[in-house]
């Protein structure tokens, strides 16, 4: 900000060619503070981190909730009732515990932290994460415990 300022100096003493040069290269400056990696922004990137955090949070919620409240646990494939525990299994309880803690993560990062930038990054964020632990779910319920997939565990 500090060399745009500058440059918009140096275009309004200089004038012509020069001057519109320094002006345009200190607008682009002023306004273009987003860098890439692997032609993603830095704010993707960002929001990314956020919403994998939220997730973690997210799900650690789902469960220790679940597992504590739940009143009554179905397996997220078949909807049937199974017992507190089993892989694959949501509550409301827990599903509602889910979305607080990624919004929780969510929020946190956008009013204290100042990381994600908008409340659609908040909802974005939010989002990602309900989905992931829904997916961490349905991972539990067709592949863990499974032959082949002993190696995938809590």
């Amino acid at each position: 900000v500090v060399c745009a300022v500058a440059a918009v100096q140096a275009a309004s003493a200089a004038g012509g060619i020069a001057g519109t040069t320094a002006l345009t290269t200190a607008t682009a400056a002023a306004t273009n503070t987003e860098s890439l990696f692997l032609g993603i922004s830095s704010t993707a990137w960002v929001l990314g981190y956020i919403a994998s955090l939220a997730t973690k949070l997210a799900d650690t919620f789902a469960s220790e909730i679940g597992k504590a409240y739940g009143q009554t646990t179905f397996l997220i494939t078949s909807l049937q009732p199974v017992p507190r525990g089993t892989e694959g299994a949501i509550s409301l309880e827990g599903t509602l515990a889910s979305v607080v803690g990624g919004l929780s993560l969510s929020l946190y990062a956008y009013t204290v932290v100042g990381l994600i930038e908008s409340w659609q990054g908040v909802g974005v964020a939010t989002f990602a994460a309900f989905v992931a632990t829904m997916v961490e779910s349905l991972i539990g319920a067709t592949l863990q415990e499974k032959k082949g997939f002993e190696w995938m565990s809590n």
